[in-house]
């Protein structure tokens, strides 16, 4: 069994938000424990904080509760990839090292549950966030990083990135054009490669559309909405079941049915 939650923004709002957002993510992880340890893992596909910026010697504060859970998983075994968003891409190594956790810059190429997966955030491949799309490259690069830590010291680093996510960030609802934008980004990936799975965030909207040629995956808004998506293990390869959508409750996870479509 894997497991996929994007867009938990840690961090974002008033305290109590994100509190209770760790919370319920803490009680997923408990309720999928058994599974997760008999062979499962766990993708965390980009936007786990509303802000982060890790320096050499000091990492933001917070959400320790969530780290520690990641770092039990991974030292009884089970693999946790953290695949960046656009609030959250500078890590240095402190998952990896602390924690156990694979983090990725860029997709994921690889094989889950029997299936061609691609996953990946989804920023940068929206036409309408043109400005993001320029000055992704830049943002992203280790010398711009460098420069950035070297001239702001932690406090007033982190401080003017959360500044600049509230006061520009928006307030998190999800865009029709940003979900359509990433459903066709997945049908070109779909059909231009092997790969028969792909797993988006960035949307801040839950969808599982299967087509002839794949399933496009978006587990939606953690934050908000508290939607993840599974994908069960199958008896072999060739009888592989598709993913499923659910909405965690509080105590249980419910299927999320109305996001599911299928096109011919």
């Amino acid at each position: 069994m894997t497991l996929f939650v994007s867009d938990c923004h840690l961090g974002r709002g008033p305290e109590a938000a994100s509190r209770a957002a760790e919370r319920d993510l803490l009680a997923l992880l408990d309720a999928h424990e058994a599974a997760l340890l008999d062979g499962g893992a766990l993708f965390l596909v980009g936007d786990v904080f509303d802000q982060y910026i890790e320096y050499r010697h000091l990492v933001p504060k917070g959400f320790v509760r969530f780290q520690a859970r990641l770092a039990a998983l991974t030292d009884r075994g089970v693999p946790v990839t953290y695949v960046v968003g656009n609030r959250d891409p500078w890590h240095l190594d402190h998952f990896a090292r602390e924690l156990g956790v694979r983090v990725v810059g860029g997709p994921v190429r690889t094989e889950v549950e029997g299936h061609r997966a691609y996953i990946a955030h989804g920023d940068g491949n929206v036409a309408s966030e043109r400005l993001y799309n320029r000055l992704k490259p830049l943002l992203r690069s280790p010398f711009m990083a460098r420069l950035y830590r070297m001239g702001l010291p932690g406090d007033a680093g982190f401080g003017l990135a959360r500044f600049v996510a509230r006061r520009f960030g928006g307030d998190g609802a999800p865009e029709a054009p940003i979900a359509e934008a990433l459903r066709t980004h997945a049908e070109r990936v779909l059909a231009e490669t092997d790969t028969d799975l792909v797993v988006l965030g960035h949307s801040h909207q839950a969808a599982c559309t299967v087509g002839p040629q794949g399933t496009y995956l978006n587990p939606g808004y953690w934050f908000a909405d508290r939607t993840f998506a599974r994908l069960d293990a199958q008896p072999a390869p060739a009888e592989a079941g598709g993913p499923v959508l659910l909405r965690w409750t509080g105590t249980h996870a419910e299927p999320l049915v109305a996001a599911t479509t299928t096109h011919a």
